[in-house]
């Protein structure tokens, strides 16, 4: 069954409006919902909004504001924020075009999903796809989004568009002042291209499948082990944690290995074949994987 679209509303390129629905790019599922607990009894711990000298207070009883004073507030109620008449809640409009890697990758935050909305708006959804697809340009534009107004970027991606919320420039902190820690350091030229041939032999596609999550399948071992009142089986060694004593040496060591696999797959595996070797001890005890 397919997602349901989250925001549906219209694209826009001068005259021309595109009904388009937004779907997330990404999700979550891979997280481990870890709960706060009271350890005396067990029990979770819950949170209540509370307002001083009052208590504990219901959800309709809350509304916004912003501090103008210390301990003095503009009251907003949500329904004056919907009654503003803002083009930009239900409009994505293109007002520049860029060439591909204009933008810095810094300002990239969240990718979504832009697909036409009806079968009249896929005509110009194809031509504005392919548009940007020939010219080799993303659009940008802005709209609001969840009560907060985005930049976005569009760019084509398989046969359909990708939708990248922006940061704000206030929202990037400039590299040169942390930067400016780094020491001057003379380069070893052979060190130098032990690195590079190091990297030539490691080259290959980026294949995302093959990065497991080390940390989330260790603590599912763990929870695992705990349920069934055992000791945990977690890999104690991790490669890449001996401390490096000369840089020459340790790089003439890699090249010499040859071309390895890829990182973190054989550990991936090794806890993997761990959990499914522990599922069998017990089946009762196993819990759903439950994402954050």
């Amino acid at each position: 069954m397919a997602p349901r679209a989250f925001w549906t509303g219209h694209l826009r390129l001068s005259l021309v409006n595109i009904p388009v629905k937004l779907y997330p790019a990404t999700s979550s599922e891979r997280r481990i919902e870890l709960h706060q607990i009271h350890e005396p009894t067990g029990k979770r711990i819950r949170y209540q909004k509370v307002a001083p000298g009052v208590g504990p207070v219901e959800n309709e009883e809350i509304i916004k504001g912003y501090e103008y004073e210390k301990g003095k507030y503009v009251l907003i109620d949500p329904k004056e924020i919907d009654d503003l008449k803002l083009e930009a809640k239900q409009t994505i409009e293109l007002v520049r075009f860029v060439d591909e890697g204009a933008i810095d990758d810094r300002y990239y935050e969240t990718p979504y999903y832009l697909l036409p909305d009806g079968e009249l708006a896929d005509e110009g959804y194809m031509i504005v796809q392919k548009a940007l697809k020939d010219t080799g340009k993303i659009g940008v534009g802005q709209f609001i989004l969840r009560g907060h107004g985005n930049i976005v970027a569009i760019k084509p991606f398989g046969k359909g568009l990708l939708l990248e919320i922006l940061r704000h420039a206030n929202e990037v902190r400039a590299a040169e002042p942390i930067f400016k820690e780094i020491a001057e350091t003379k380069v070893d030229k052979e060190a130098l291209d032990l690195a590079k041939e190091l990297i030539k032999r490691k080259s290959g596609k980026f294949e995302p499948e093959e990065f497991k999550d080390q940390y989330n399948e260790a603590v599912w071992e763990l929870i695992q082990a705990k349920l069934e009142k055992r000791a945990p089986e977690i890999a104690t060694e991790i490669p890449g944690t001996a401390k490096v004593i000369n840089i020459m040496d340790a790089l003439k060591k890699s090249v010499q290995q040859g071309k390895g696999a890829a990182p973190a797959k054989a550990p991936a595996k090794r806890a993997a074949a761990s959990a499914k070797a522990s599922g069998k001890k017990t089946a009762k005890s196993a819990p759903k994987r439950k994402s954050a």
